[in-house]
């Protein structure tokens, strides 16, 4: 029995949805990270960085979402790309944990979470995200599926945060991206996509955006003691 730590943001989501696909067993744990919960000591045994999510198989401790999508498939045998296009399926990975996770969380954090608006801040990062989606964009004009002809890994890793443009960039964002949101779409209407978001709706999370929440969210905001 596979535990996942978890809460509903993009990394996560995209780890339920594979677990989900795959019909592995697994135990969800909540962690609520506007509690704190992610730096819980026995937390951090698992996860050092103090970030969901995270995956115990039998005893091996997997963190980092992109980490736990390639375990999960090699582990499985299954929504891998052929050998002959290993290449692009790591390069690809990669660029969803080094490019559109940390511009788009980055992105998020000065549109809507900054105690203060910084102009240039929140320019850079929009436009960082709206250079890295039009990236996925073209990649996916004239084909389905981000490498090879199945659907696998790196569409879950892209999926995560796709759903979140919106948010990201604000309503009619996906104008801009006709063949990411087609692909978008293909795995919303999949029923491991519908399970995968709703996980959270099972538990209890803290809604508000307190002094609390971003005091453990936002750790540069606290002073050192």
């Amino acid at each position: 029995m596979i535990t996942f730590y978890f809460n509903g943001s993009p990394n996560p989501t995209k780890v339920a949805l594979f677990l989900e696909e795959a019909g592995l067993p697994y135990e969800p744990v909540a962690v609520d990270t506007r509690k704190g919960e992610q730096f819980a000591p026995e937390f951090l045994t698992l996860n050092p960085n103090g970030k969901v999510p995270v995956i115990v198989d039998d005893g091996t401790v997997v963190f980092d979402s992109n980490a736990i999508l390639l375990y999960l498939a090699e582990k499985t045998g299954r929504f891998l790309a052929p050998a002959s296009e290993r290449g692009a399926l790591l390069s690809w990975l990669m660029f969803v944990a080094t490019g559109i996770g940390p511009f788009s969380g980055q992105a998020v954090h000065f549109r809507h979470f900054a105690p203060e608006k910084v102009a240039y801040a929140n320019d850079r990062y929009q436009f960082e995200v709206k250079r890295h989606y039009g990236v996925l964009d073209r990649h996916l004009a004239g084909r389905e599926w981000m490498v090879g002809d199945a659907y696998g890994i790196v569409d879950m890793a892209v999926w995560g945060w796709a759903r979140m443009l919106p948010f990201i960039l604000g309503e009619g964002a996906f104008d801009a991206f006709p063949d990411l949101k087609r692909h978008h779409d293909a795995i919303a209407s999949r029923p491991a996509a519908t399970k995968a978001i709703a996980l959270k709706d099972r538990f209890t999370f803290k809604a508000e955006m307190d002094a609390e929440a971003r005091g453990h969210m936002f750790k540069h905001l606290t002073p050192a003691a």
